[in-house]
């Protein structure tokens, strides 16, 4: 008891009450081993809560507690022991070696890993035909594993300060005695049972027994012996780190980082760079005297004979197990894709150590070991993506020595997977171009610093990239095969009716949100990720290469617009993204914004030259005679040179032996490859708005056209891209909004415009790009319209004989009028005509009461009406009257005499209203139709602007020319005329009294008739029912039948009635109020008897009742049975 000082007396009296008859009981028989089964898990209670307590037992209280082990293992036969007793007892074991490893004797060592070599092995029951269970060897591989691993100093129970010396002499002491050849057949046993153990496909016993690997291999084995088992380790690790033996695909990551582990230690341990130096199998050279011949160490072939379970290591031996380890090494590919981060921690491990240990023996794996932490460099778990940054950092910085091995590797890495693009892309396999682009972009990302100061950026790295993209990286070599495999199809753009190109063409405020530039689709890549990541890698290679990059930029540039086929919109889609990375400029939806970066001379006037080169050439992408393909030509043998293509389609099979096959008259794909040309040109020039930001505004006066005019173009896909351009160059310049930026600059665009309406420089899509710039910028136009105004007419004058033209300047004179339409509001021209008295409801049983009564008492005598004042005398003294008339007389000879009520003088955007309506009557007559019918139109926009002052001597003018028009061949200008009378009756209505009634009215009437002629004989007319027009909406007869239906509701609200006319009206239209006529004529019907009815109540019952029979006598002749009229009467008729 005095001995045990590092035991507290109650710990040795509980340990003492347990080990007694647990010694009593060693001999185990049938009745007792419950009791001994019992006591030994007393006892690993009882030690296992010494050790949480942190209390050190001492050599003899140990000794006295493994006491009765032994006896138990020695009064009984091993193999008779059961599984569950001896599972205890090495528990027990375990947790006594855990105190004990520091004070045990060496041969008491070598008995246990013995005892425990052998439970793990089977050999304790060999020939019984039964092996022990999984727990068993659990505790008995735990029980290798606490005598096997190595201490801290902060384990050291001693507490002795010597970092650590003390459990390194004692892990050398058990290190010497395992590398005995007594004892080398043990631990060679040992490590096959482990082996096999770690196969197992219980998951406890498979951790525990790698982690006895890692230590077995890392620790005792010696370096003679390890050569000698690599081959059997890798095989057996790799199949547990693929997971070939589990169900579910992939074995759990912590298996997989343990594996890795293992076999880590044996690839550095056979053939790491150290021991094939020290024994010759390799010779470093890093001074001069290293190329002598003779010098450096000695080959092992010149040294004594080694031991028999020994490998040589020899160059022979070193080339042949490089190469079957790197087989061994490829076959982890697939851990790249693991699920779980744990493993994939495991793979960075794994990969850095080997790298950094075997530099020089394994030169052939290391393209592939770096591509494995590249790829997880780009990994979505943060560790370990940081990890591998961190680990890719570490050995390429100057501190690490194997810095110069691993470099030009890297860079060999980059060149191999750029020249397998193409075939990759051909073969359409998706998942080997993102695992390209993504290796490439981790290269790159590794040349920019880390925020942590231990991870600084890698200068080589920039180096190497600008020389591969600068004028000695031979792009117009890998750059030709790249462009014939990079082809774009036509993109899939989905347009919501709420889109915000829409809403910015109609100048709605919710338009201030960013348009996005449309995706792109490759032909040869279906998958989005790979398609992002090719984005990516391109941005990430301009990015490291900087100013070197510009070479490649313009040599893409220039075979861009040398053509307009597939290789040409390639070639700009690839300097985009190129000037992306170098320009820090991202088109991106969610941060189309340039980002904070400083920019050299050389790169604003490359961007300046570009943007000025683009402006310059858009119009000639329109010519035809440029090639469909790239101006610059290959020689056929190399476009023959790709070995894989993946063809989509069916094989043609011809009846016809021998007979030659159709070429189809244009190739594949080859109409859309000028609209994403434009596309992506555009695209151009928003990335150089970016890197010049406000120095970009004088080059306004050579892109904002090319801008503009994309916006109308009839693709969908250029004219969102040039939404998006505009967008993005409105940012890029610091304006809130397109319009602000339309408006500041408003000279360029009109002179740009001007320059291509002359006749040296004729362009007929002008015209719209002036509408679109109206449109855009909105109300703020209104003080620029006079500029746009002058050059419309200027131009009118110049090409009145071209149809095309004039009908474009028209529409953009109708634009202007409408911008101020809204902006203007018309003033009123006098107080607005009050309701009619009989407009208030009348009830229909009393409704001729009042007509009966004054019929009846019509000729009646009239009673005098008495007057309210006598005359016979004067009220007043006859002087004053004409005293104060004199007064009045002097006072007004005084005063001058007021002026009548004159108008107020017309404003800016009036006066410049009737400029347009007084310029534009001539063109009434124009024998284009669509000419005449936006004239009226434009008209009709007019009539809300100008005060009738201005407005009706323009009308009277031109009066007999509109009546003309209502008369006109053409159906749509019949409609653009009756618009125009709706909108005169509307707000002149005074004025258009007699037109209406006496003009308008025999017009529509004899276009009644005459269209109630030609719908009877119409195919496509109602037929049996009695309902006019026809069943469909876009005919020509229901169009003017809405038209004249419109106008004349317009001329019932705002143009005081006739009866005779209002009574024609009433009985001509009830036709349309049938049940079975188009719903959009009976709602203008409806809206038509509704305007009458405000105006002669009386009338209109009258009419409606006596057609479905509600009033017979003498307005029986009104009755029509043939028309179903009861339910839109009674919702007219309706209170």
């Amino acid at each position: 008891m005095a001995d045990n000082a590092r035991s507290t007396p109650s710990t040795f009296q509980r340990l003492k009450v347990i080990c007694v008859p647990l010694l009593g009981n060693a001999l185990l028989t049938p009745a007792n081993t419950s009791s001994a089964l019992k006591l030994l898990s007393q006892l690993r209670d009882t030690l296992r809560g010494v050790q949480t307590s942190a209390e050190a037992l001492s050599p003899q209280t140990v000794s006295y507690v493994f006491f009765p082990l032994s006896t138990i293992l020695r009064r009984n036969d091993l193999s008779n022991i059961p599984d569950q007793v001896l599972e205890r007892l090495l528990e027990v074991l375990t947790l006594l070696c855990d105190f004990w490893w520091w004070h045990m004797d060496v041969a008491v060592w070598e008995q246990v890993f013995m005892l425990c070599s052998a439970i793990l092995g089977g050999i304790d029951r060999k020939g019984k035909g039964k092996d022990r269970d999984d727990e068993t060897k659990i505790a008995a591989a735990s029980c290798l594993w606490s005598l096997l691993r190595s201490r801290t100093a902060e384990e050291d129970p001693t507490n002795l300060f010597d970092d650590g010396a003390h459990a390194r002499s004692i892990l050398a002491s058990f290190r010497d005695r395992a590398q005995t050849p007594k004892f080398m057949p043990v631990l060679g046993q040992t490590l096959d049972s482990l082996l096999i153990a770690a196969e197992s496909p219980h998951m406890p016993l498979q951790r525990i027994a790698l982690k006895v690997l890692s230590s077995v291999i890392g620790d005792y084995l010696p370096d003679e012996f390890v050569p000698s088992v690599l081959p059997g380790i890798v095989s057996s690790m790799s199949k547990v780190a693929l997971g070939t033996k589990t169900s579910k695909g992939w074995a759990n990551g912590d298996i997989v980082a343990a594996a890795l582990l293992v076999m880590q230690h044996a690839i550095v341990r056979a053939i790491g760079d150290s021991i094939c130096l020290r024994e010759g199998a390799v010779k470093s050279v890093s001074e001069l005297e290293d190329l002598l011949p003779g010098y450096g160490p000695t080959s092992s072939e010149d040294r004594a004979p080694p031991p028999p379970y020994a490998t040589r290591r020899t160059t022979s031996w070193l080339q042949a197990s490089a190469s079957q380890l790197h087989i061994a090494l490829n076959a982890l590919s697939p851990l790249v894709k693991h699920p779980t981060p744990t493993a994939l921690l495991g793979l960075v491990t794994f990969s850095a150590d080997v790298l950094t240990d075997t530099a020089l023996t394994l030169r052939q794996s290391q393209p592939l070991l770096l591509s494995f932490l590249l790829s997880l460099q780009a990994s979505s778990f943060d560790r370990v993506s940081d990890h591998a940054d961190a680990s890719l950092r570490r050995l390429l910085t100057g501190q690490s020595p194997v810095r110069h091995h691993i470099v030009p590797v890297l860079f060999q890495i980059a060149q191999d997977n750029l020249a397998a693009l193409p075939r990759l892309l051909l073969s359409h396999a998706d998942a080997k171009v993102e695992h390209a682009a993504e290796i490439l972009e981790s290269m790159c990302r590794l040349a920019s610093p880390r925020v942590h100061p231990s991870h600084p950026g890698v200068a080589a790295i920039s180096a190497g990239v600008g020389k591969l993209l600068g004028p000695s990286g031979n792009v117009e070599k890998w750059g030709w095969s790249l462009l014939s495999t990079l082809e774009f199809v036509s993109p899939p753009i989905v347009v919501t009716p709420a889109s915000a190109a829409q809403h910015m063409l109609e100048n709605d405020q919710s338009a201030s949100h960013s348009v996005p530039f449309p995706d792109l689709t490759f032909r040869h890549v279906s998958s989005r990720a790979a398609h992002l990541a090719l984005e990516r890698m391109f941005r990430a290679l301009g990015a490291t290469a900087g100013e070197e990059c510009l070479f490649s930029v313009e040599w893409f540039v220039e075979a861009g617009q040398s053509g307009r086929g597939k290789r040409a919109v390639a070639a700009l889609w690839c300097a985009c993204r190129l000037l992306e990375g170098i320009g820090k400029v991202s088109l991106e939806f969610q941060a189309s914004t340039s980002l904070p970066a400083p920019r050299t001379k050389r790169l604003e006037k490359f961007a300046r030259n570009l943007a000025r080169r683009i402006g310059e050439t858009w119009d000639d992408l329109d010519r035809e005679d440029l090639p469909g393909d790239m101006g610059l030509k290959r020689d056929t043998d190399e476009d023959n040179n790709v070995l894989v293509e993946h063809v989509h389609g069916l094989v043609t099979v011809r009846g016809v032996s021998g007979a030659e096959p159709r070429q189809s008259s244009t190739p594949l794909h080859s109409t859309i490859q000028p609209m994403l040309h434009r596309g992506l040109s555009l695209q151009l020039l928003s990335i150089t708005a970016g890197i010049l930001e406000a120095r970009f505004l004088p080059l306004l006066l050579h892109t904002l056209y090319p801008v503009l005019h994309g916006i109308v173009s009839d693709s969908l896909f250029v004219s969102t891209s040039s939404l998006a351009a505009l967008n993005s160059i409105s940012q890029s310049t610091s304006f809130a909004t397109p319009a602000n930026l339309l408006l500041s600059n408003f000279d360029y665009a009109l002179d740009a415009v001007s320059r291509h309406l002359t006749r040296r420089w004729l362009d007929v899509d002008a015209t719209k790009v002036l509408t679109v710039l109206v449109r855009l910028v909105g109300r703020d136009v209104v003080e620029k319209a006079g500029d746009v105004v002058e050059e419309c007419f200027d131009r009118l004058d110049e090409y009145h004989g071209y149809e095309v033209i004039v009908d474009g300047l028209l529409e953009v004179l109708r634009e202007v009028v409408k911008v101020i339409e809204q902006d203007d509001v018309k003033p009123t021209s006098g107080t607005p005509r009050a309701p009619s008295a009989q407009s208030h409801s009348v009830d229909t049983t009393r409704r001729l009461d009042a007509l009966a009564e004054w019929f009846a008492h019509r000729h009646d005598q009239k009673e005098p009406d008495e007057p309210i004042r006598d005359s016979s005398y004067p009220r007043e003294a006859w002087g004053k009257a004409a005293k104060e008339g004199a007064d009045a007389d002097t006072s007004d000879a005084r005063q001058p005499e007021d002026d009548p009520p004159a108008e107020a003088a017309p404003t800016p955007s009036q006066a410049l209203t009737q400029q347009i309506v007084s310029r534009s009557l001539y063109f009434l007559t124009h024998g284009a139709p669509q000419i005449r019918a936006r004239i009226l139109l434009l008209l009709a926009h007019a009539v809300p602007v100008l005060p009738e002052s201005a407005l009706l001597p323009s009308v009277h003018q031109a009066w007999p020319f509109i009546l003309n028009r209502l008369g006109d061949a053409e159906t749509f200008v019949v409609s653009a005329a009756a618009a125009l009378v709706a909108a005169l009756a509307a707000h002149v209505g005074d004025f258009m009294y007699r037109r209406i009634w006496d003009d308008v009215w025999p017009r529509f009437r004899g276009l009644l008739r005459s269209l109630e002629r030609a719908d009877a004989s119409n195919a496509l007319a109602h037929r049996g029912r009695g309902a006019p027009g026809t069943e469909s909406a876009y005919t020509h007869s229901h169009r003017l039948y809405k038209a004249i239906l419109q106008t004349l509701t317009a001329a019932a609200c705002g143009v005081q009635a006739q009866d005779a006319a209002s009574w024609e009206v009433i009985v001509l239209f009830r036709r349309f109020l049938h049940r079975h006529t188009h719903e959009e004529l009976q709602a203008c019907a409806r809206a038509l008897y509704a305007a009458l009815r405000a105006n002669n109540e009386d009338a209109v019952w009258l009419g409606l009742s006596g057609t479905v029979g509600l009033v017979e006598g003498s307005v029986a002749f009104l009755r029509e049975p043939k028309w179903d009229l009861e339910e839109n009467v009674r919702v007219i008729l309706q209170p």
